[in-house]
C-alpha cells in the first residue's frame, strides 16, 4: 500500500489537536500529542539549602547566582517549552519531562510564568537524594493528561551502598483514553573509569520496571525519558535496557529507541568531549508502534534545536547556547536541546 503524508493541517478541538493525514487520498483525521523532555541545566533558586550542595547558586556563591539571573532563566526556558512542538500541535506538549531542577519552587516558578500559564501544567516531583540536589519531575497539561499515580524507583546498588544519584520516577495516567506509563530519567554523569556501570545498574532499575508492567498487560504503552548520560549504542540503553535501533525488529516484550535515526546522523543533543552525543532519548514500547492508529501510536521523534538555541561563537560555537561559560553568565538556555516524540490517535468524526 503507498501512504502519502503531508504535513498536518492543525486545529484545536476541546483541549485536543486534530490533524489532517490523507491515504489514499483519503482523508483522516487524528490527534496528535507532543511529548517532550528537556535537561534545564542547573535550575536551582537563589537560597542556601544546607541539606544539599547548592551553595555555588547562590548570590555569595562561585556562579554569583543572583535573583535577576534565576528570572532570566526562567524566562528563557519557559520561551523554550512554549514553543516546543506547536508546530504540529498548537497547544504544545501533552508532558514535559525535565531533568537537573533543584526542588518544587523552581517547577512552580517555571509553569506560572507568562508563556507557559495558559497551559495549567500540574507537576509531579519527589526530592531525590542527590548530593547537588538536583531532582526530575514530570509536567502535564491536564487536557491532554489524566494524571493516575506516581512512584519512585531508588537507586540503591549494592557493591557500592553509599552512592546516591538521582531516583527514577514513573507516572501513570491517561492519554486519548489510554493507560500509559511514563519513565522519566537522569543516569549516573560521565565521570572516572567505571561511570559506565553506575548507568547500567540505572538502566536494570528500569528495565525491571518495565518487564513487571509488560507481564502484567503485555499491551502496555510505555514511555521512558530522559539525559541517560550515554548514546543509544552504549551498553546500557543497547544491551542492559534492550532499546532496539530499528523498529523493524523489534518484537512484543520490547522497547524502541526513537532517537537512534538521529544518532545515526551524527546528530546530538549536546556537545561533549569536542564531539555530539544524544544522551537525551526518548524510548517506546512496541504496543506504541505499527500502523493501526485506532489505537494510541508513535508518529516520528526531533530534536529542538532551533538557530536561537544555539551558540554563535566562543569555546561552545554550534553547541546549545547555555546558562553558563565556566562562571561567566551567558544568559542561555541550557547545554542541551529538548528532545520530544509525537503520539497519533485516530479520531472518529
Amino acid at each position: 500500500m503507498i501512504r502519502r503524508y503531508i504535513r498536518p493541517r492543525t486545529c484545536a478541538l476541546l483541549g485536543f489537536l486534530l490533524s489532517s493525514l490523507f491515504v489514499q487520498a483519503q482523508q483522516k483525521s487524528y490527534s496528535v500529542y507532543p511529548i517532550a523532555f528537556y535537561n534545564v541545566e542547573n535550575l536551582f533558586d537563589t537560597e542556601r539549602d544546607t541539606t544539599v550542595l547548592d551553595g555555588e547558586f547562590t548570590p555569595s556563591g562561585g556562579m554569583n547566582w543572583t535573583p535577576d539571573k534565576y528570572r532570566k532563566k526562567q524566562e528563557k526556558l519557559a520561551s523554550v517549552l512554549s514553543q516546543i512542538g506547536r508546530r504540529n500541535c498548537p497547544v504544545g506538549p501533552a508532558l514535559i519531562g525535565l531533568s537537573e531542577i533543584e526542588n518544587r519552587k523552581v517547577l512552580e516558578d517555571l509553569v506560572n510564568q507568562p508563556s507557559l500559564a495558559e497551559n495549567n501544567y500540574q507537576i509531579v516531583h519527589y526530592d531525590s537524594p542527590d548530593r547537588r540536589g538536583i531532582d526530575v519531575a514530570l509536567l502535564y497539561n491536564p487536557a491532554l493528561f489524566r494524571y493516575v499515580d506516581s512512584q519512585v524507583l531508588g537507586y540503591k546498588i549494592p557493591s557500592r551502598p553509599d552512592y546516591v544519584t538521582r531516583d527514577v520516577l514513573l507516572v501513570k495516567g491517561v492519554i486519548a483514553n489510554e493507560m500509559v506509563h511514563v519513565f522519566v530519567n537522569h543516569w549516573p554523569s560521565r565521570f572516572g573509569g567505571k561511570s559506565s556501570e553506575l548507568r547500567e545498574f540505572a538502566a536494570s532499575i528500569v528495565k525491571s520496571a518495565v518487564d513487571s508492567i509488560y507481564h502484567k498487560n503485555p499491551n502496555s504503552k510505555i514511555i521512558i525519558m530522559g539525559d541517560l548520560n550515554d548514546d543509544p549504542v552504549d551498553i546500557s540503553v543497547r544491551e542492559t535496557l534492550g532499546a532496539k535501533s530499528r523498529r523493524e525488529n523489534v518484537v512484543q516484550g520490547e522497547l524502541y529507541n526513537t532517537m537512534y535515526k538521529h544518532y545515526s546522523k551524527g546528530i546530538g543533543s549536546l556537545g561533549y568531549q569536542a564531539k555530539w552525543s544524544l544522551f537525551d532519548q526518548i524510548i517506546v514500547s512496541e504496543p506504541l508502534l505499527g500502523e493501526d492508529r485506532k489505537t494510541l501510536k508513535f508518529w516520528k521523534s526531533e530534536i529542538y534545536n532551533p538557530e536561537y538555541l544555539i551558540t554563535k561563537d566562543g569555546r561552545y560555537k554550534g553547541y546549545p547556547l547555555r546558562t553558563f561559560s565556566g562562571n561567566l553568565f551567558q544568559n542561555g538556555y541550557s547545554d542541551h536541546f529538548p528532545v520530544l516524540i509525537y503520539l497519533l490517535k485516530e479520531v472518529e468524526l
